[in-house]
C-alpha cells in the first residue's frame, strides 16, 4: 500500500510541476528564463529551503507511526540552532574543521537527543498523551530557547562563526550550487529508509502503531520503543538547526517559528496516519516536497502569503480524510469477504 502511496505522490508532484512550468513560462518576460523551471529557483527556492522541513518530517513520520504526535520539533530545531550559534561562536575563527564539524554536528544532535528524551519520558513515565506533552515541551524549549543567550541573535555583535563549518562546509559549492543541506536531507531519507524497512526497529515501531496491546502482549518492550522514536524526532529536528545555521551562518530566537504545522502537513500528506501503523520515509519526501511546490507556487502565482496556512491547513484536512475513507473502505472489503 506505501508503494502505491508513493507512486500516487510522485504523480501529484509532477502535475503540480507541470502546472507551474506552464505558468512560469506564460508569465517570464522575453527573453528571461521560465520563472519556475529555472535553477535559482528550483534549488534556492524549493530544494534548500525544504530540507528542513524533510528531514524534520522523517522524525515526525517515525512518531506518527506509533500512534503519537510531536508538535515541539520547531522548539527543538530552534534551541538546537542557538546552542551550536553559542558553542561555534566561542571558537577561533580559523579553527581547523577537525575541530570545528565534531563541535558543529555533536551540539545540536545532542540537544535534540535531550529534547527527545525529555517528550518519550514524560509519555512513556506519567502515560500523557503526546500531544499534550508535547504541546507543553514546545512552549517550554521555545521558553529556552528565548531566556538562555544572552542576545536574541546570535552570533553577537561583532563575533563570527568559524567559515570551516559554515562557508567551506554547509555552504561549499559544486558546479555553482550549494547542494550541503540536500545530500544531509537525501542521508537522512536513507537512514529513515534502512530504519523502517530493513530493521527490526523497524517492524516493532509498526507494530506498536498498529495494536499496541498486542505489541505488549507479544513481548515488545513498548515503553523502550516510544521512548527511542521521540529521541530520534528529536536527533532529526536538531539536524535540522544544525543545517539551518551552517546555510544561514546565524540562528535567532525565531529559528524554527510555526514548523510544528508545515512538517505534521508533509508527514500526513506524505501518508503517515495518525491513527498509526502507517507511514514511510519516502513517504515523508514526498509529502515535503508537495508542501514546498505549494508554497513556492504562491510565490510565482504572487499570491499573497496568507494563502500559505489555508492551504497547508486544507491539505492536513483532505490527507487525514482520504486516510479515513481508505481505511473505511479497507475494512468494507474485509467485511463483505
Amino acid at each position: 500500500m506505501s508503494v502505491v502511496q508513493e507512486l500516487g505522490l510522485a504523480l501529484v508532484v509532477i502535475l503540480l510541476g507541470t502546472v507551474l512550468s506552464v505558468y512560469g513560462w506564460h508569465d517570464a518576460l522575453p527573453g528571461r528564463a521560465n520563472t519556475f523551471l529555472n535553477f535559482d529557483n528550483l534549488i534556492d527556492g524549493i530544494a534548500t529551503p525544504m530540507s528542513y522541513y524533510a528531514i524534520m518530517a522523517i522524525g515526525v513520520t517515525l512518531v506518527i507511526i506509533t500512534g503519537g504526535i510531536d508538535i515541539s520539533v520547531g522548539s527543538i530545531m530552534a534551541l538546537s540552532a542557538l546552542g551550536t550559534a553559542a558553542a561555534l561562536q566561542n571558537m577561533p575563527v580559523n579553527a581547523p574543521a577537525s575541530q570545528v564539524l565534531p563541535v558543529a554536528i555533536l551540539v545540536p544532535v545532542a540537544i535534540g537527543l535531550a529534547c527527545g528524551l525529555v517528550n518519550g519520558g514524560l509519555i512513556v513515565s506519567l502515560s500523557l498523551h503526546p500531544f499534550i506533552v508535547t504541546l507543553g515541551t514546545m512552549s517550554i524549549f521555545r521558553g529556552l530557547a528565548n531566556v538562555l543567550p544572552e542576545q536574541k541573535t546570535l552570533p553577537s555583535a561583532g563575533r563570527f562563526l568559524p567559515p570551516a563549518f559554515t562557508t567551506h562546509f554547509m555552504r561549499v559549492e559544486m558546479f555553482g550550487l550549494q547542494p550541503m543541506p540536500l545530500l544531509i536531507m537525501l542521508v537522512c531519507v536513507v537512514i529513515g529508509w534502512f530504519y523502517l524497512r530493513m530493521m527490526v526497529t523497524g517492524r516493532e515501531t509498526y507494530a506498536i502503531g498498529g495494536n499496541e496491546e498486542a505489541a505488549r502482549f507479544s513481548g515488545l518492550r513498548v515503553g523502550w520503543i516510544k521512548l527511542r522514536t521521540y529521541a530520534l524526532a528529536g536527533v532529526a529536528a536538531g539536524v535540522a538547526g544544525m543545517v539551518s545555521v551552517g546555510r544561514f551562518g546565524t540562528a535567532s530566537t525565531s529559528t524554527g517559528t510555526g514548523y510544528e504545522l508545515t512538517v505534521i502537513a508533509a508527514a500526513v500528506v506524505g501518508g503517515a496516519s495518525l491513527i498509526g501503523g502507517r507511514g514511510t520515509a519516502m513517504g515523508a519526501l514526498l509529502g515535503t516536497l508537495v508542501i514546498a511546490l505549494i508554497e513556492n507556487g504562491i510565490i510565482i502565482l504572487r499570491l499573497a502569503q496568507e494563502y500559505r496556512l489555508i492551504i497547508i491547513g486544507l491539505a492536513i484536512i483532505i490527507a487525514v480524510s482520504l486516510d479515513r475513507l481508505s481505511a473505511y473502505m479497507r475494512g468494507r472489503s474485509r467485511r463483505s469477504h
